[in-house]
């Protein structure tokens, strides 16, 4: 008979609202029941579910492994019905050592490395549990937690897991929800149950009790916390903030004067494998240049060897030149977002989530406590009966031979309850001797010692505190600073932020002559040649030098142009010295008309003054005329018709200016008459009836002015006494001393 499938009528709903209801139902399963751990056993329900399935296959320490696909078979076929990749990549980050502080699972196979490398496949790979992942579930078989159905109704699984281990802030978590993330950074477990007996005896401590036991997180793969206290402190308080993490590292000497950086321990979450690539890709590139080399030698302890390019280079430098450029330092992030006892989602700071977790822990004990009561009342009740049937063991023996239905006679003639004549009726023979009835008088002795014991406890919040002090002492003891497995890994150490590369740390420091020909031709010869020799250099036909000085590779030259635009050129990119050298145009964007007026170390002063064709100038400091393009910076702006003409570094002891004209007049005037400027005209150093500015220099007036005299000898001649041509700013001067070059040149 075929049965007639009749569809439902349609509704009409707006679909802004069907949408916004149906995603609000999914972004809330998200958050509760999928990325989100609980505050009181910081597990989500897939590795709840992973650890409940190998529980019930017995996979205890000390018994054998079994195959993750086993593990993930029961997960996925009887609490979580998603994808077996998913569960069993879950499987496999419990299992890591270099992923969880205290691994859950014990796996045995290749469950991937710090490499980055992926697991073997489930089929491969075996696990248990390990001994934190049991005391993580102590309690369960004691009615310590609630248990729920699973998704299809068939078995239970438990609501959360009631053991006295501090897993959310131990292990810490990772999740991304709807609308929400989570991230617990790990810590040492030692610490955690400190600061909890500490909050058991005064539960309204402050933040400052739990830091003074919880110095901060405590990562599988060691490092250095570098963040000062008082950051750390604002970041346990707010439940927001970050951790900023560097690698561990230190200098090994290789004799000569020769040496290496090893790092022995990396950041948490960064992959050995693609750390070590990106370092090489800094090589090739050229942007650490200070760096020659990297080298893994690591076995099962992380070694990573850097060699440096040069003995000469500090081995603090290249390590922050990493630190600023790889995950050798990264920030850890801290977004304490938990489901509460409530599975509200909030953000908790340390102490709130701690306080918490050891809520949970009193409702434990006491949940624990009243099981324990009413089993011990069922099994003294069972005792009761035993002993009234030694007691009339005759009488007994009589009834259940010669009664038909001895049950109800027996209850009746003794008193006794249903479930102790039961007992009474199921016991068996062997058990009639003497002696069991002692060992019933002492069993029922001690358990009413027991009892009595736990009534206690569970009427006085004094003896709570107590016994909860002490169970969490016997886990610290466990899990102690002294273990392998408790020892502080990460050392919390406050440093400096990574500092910025200086230039010369950068780049090998060695002497050049840079030569500039008349043309535009540029180039560095290696070492300070005499500057004299420049003029036999070979020059292309037609040209020859027109500046020639000393410098070091570590140097930015300052190249001006007559348009009053500065060009800033790096000292170590100039050609070498064979050849003619390269244009200069190449390497900035000069116009072709434009001439070249100066060219200088910008480490030859502090100051320069600068003067245009028409007698106008200032003094601009060095470091505004640095550029940082091809473009270069413009910072001398001449009037319609004249152009920058002359640019001198000034020495700190220069007090005076003298200025000479194409009309053959000198003029000197205090240095502190010209202003000091950025950028612009500047003020009148010497006024013209005809023509311009031949030249400008700054002395040191006590000194006197000096210039070179004509000849081979190559005299010096000083004027001490300028007071002749001493005059104000702007003034028109008058003729030079006798013998004063008639380039007019000083």
């Amino acid at each position: 008979m075929a049965l007639d499938l009749v569809p439902p009528e349609p509704t009409d709903v707006p679909f802004d609202s069907a949408l916004s209801e149906r995603y609000l139902v999914y972004a809330l399963s998200t958050i509760t029941a999928r990325s989100l751990p609980d505050v009181r056993d910081g597990l989500k329900p897939v590795h709840r579910r992973l650890l409940w399935a190998m529980r019930l296959l017995r996979l205890d320490p000390a018994s054998g492994y079994k195959k993750c696909a086993r593990v993930v078979g029961d997960v996925i076929g009887k609490y979580h019905p998603h994808g077996d990749a998913s569960v069993y990549d879950a499987m496999v980050r419990l299992a890591q050592t270099f992923a969880l502080r205290y691994p859950l699972v014990d796996g045995q196979g290749n469950f991937g490395n710090i490499d980055g490398d992926n697991a073997a496949a489930y089929r491969y790979t075996e696990a248990r549990l390990t001994q934190v992942a049991i005391d993580l579930m102590e309690g369960l078989d004691e009615d310590a937690a609630d248990f729920r159905p699973t998704y299809n109704g068939e078995e239970q699984e438990p609501e959360l897991f009631p053991g006295p281990f501090p897993n959310l802030l131990a292990n810490g978590a990772q999740g991304i929800a709807v609308g929400m993330a989570t991230s617990v950074p790990p810590h040492n477990a030692a610490e955690l149950l400190s600061a909890a007996i500490a909050l058991i005896d005064t539960p309204n401590a402050d933040d400052g009790v739990v830091l003074e036991h919880v110095k901060g997180p405590d990562f599988p793969t060691g490092g250095i916390v570098a963040d000062s206290p008082a950051a750390i402190a604002e970041a346990y308080a707010s439940g927001r903030g970050s951790f900023r993490v560097r690698a561990k590292w230190h200098q090994e000497d290789l004799g000569r004067g020769t040496w290496v950086t090893v790092v022995t321990e990396i950041p948490y979450g960064v992959s050995k494998g693609k750390l070590i690539e990106a370092i090489a890709a800094l090589i090739n590139d050229k942007k650490l240049p200070i760096l020659a080399d990297v080298r893994d030698e690591s076995a099962e302890d992380i070694r990573i060897v850097l060699e440096p390019r040069s003995r000469t280079v500090d081995p603090g430098t290249l390590m922050d030149g990493l630190f600023r450029l790889s995950e050798l330092e990264t920030r850890v992030p801290l977004n304490l977002n938990v489901l509460d006892k409530n599975h509200t989602p909030r953000v908790m700071g340390l102490r709130e989530a701690l306080a918490a977790w050891v809520e949970h822990q009193f409702v434990v004990l006491r949940r624990r406590s009243e099981h324990r009561l009413a089993k011990i009342g069922d099994r003294i009740e069972l005792l009761d009966g035993y002993l009234i049937a030694f007691l009339n063991l005759d009488r007994v023996i009589e009834i259940i031979r010669t009664e038909d239905e001895p049950k109800p006679v027996m209850i009746a003639e003794f008193a006794l309850t249903d479930r102790q004549a039961e007992a009474i009726l199921n016991m068996r023979l062997r058990s009639l001797r003497r002696l069991e009835e002692m060992e019933l008088r002492r069993e029922r002795e001690g358990l009413e010692k027991e009892k009595g014991e736990l009534e206690q406890l569970l009427g006085s919040e004094a003896r709570q505190r107590t016994r909860l002090k002490r169970d969490f002492g016997k886990m610290r003891e466990r899990y102690g600073l002294e273990t392998e497995l408790g020892r502080r890994r990460t050392v919390v150490e406050e440093a400096a932020p990574a500092r910025d590369i200086p230039l010369e740390a950068m780049i090998e420091r060695e002497p050049i002559t840079v030569i500039l020909s008349q043309r535009g031709w540029i180039r560095a010869m290696k070492g300070h040649v005499e500057l004299s020799a420049a003029e036999t250099l070979k020059f292309k036909e037609g040209d020859g030098p027109l500046f020639a000085f000393h410098a070091q590779t570590t140097d930015k030259l300052l190249l001006a142009a007559d348009n009053g635009r500065f060009y800033t050129l790096a000292a170590d990119k100039l050609p070498g010295g064979r050849g003619f050298g390269e244009p200069v145009r190449l390497m900035i964007d000069l116009e072709g008309e434009r001439n070249i007026v100066g060219l200088l170390p910008a480490s030859a002063a502090e100051r320069l003054l600068v003067a245009a064709s028409d007698g106008r100038g200032f003094v601009v400091k060095t470091g505004d005329v640095l550029a940082e393009t091809r473009k270069g910076k413009q910072v001398v702006t001449p009037r319609a018709g004249a152009a920058l003409q002359v640019v001198r570094p000034l020495a700190p002891e220069d007090d005076a200016v003298a200025v000479i004209g194409d009309n053959r007049k000198l003029l000197v005037f205090p240095l502190s008459e010209v202003a000091e400027l950025a950028r612009g005209q500047g003020v009148q150093l010497q006024r013209y009836r005809e023509g311009g500015l031949a030249d400008v220099t700054a002395f040191r007036m006590e000194d006197g002015l000096r210039w070179r005299m004509g000849g081979e000898q190559g005299r010096i001649r000083t004027e001490t006494d300028l007071t002749p041509w001493r005059a104000a700013r702007g003034a028109a001067g008058r003729m030079p001393p006798q013998g004063f070059p008639r380039d007019n040149r000083f």
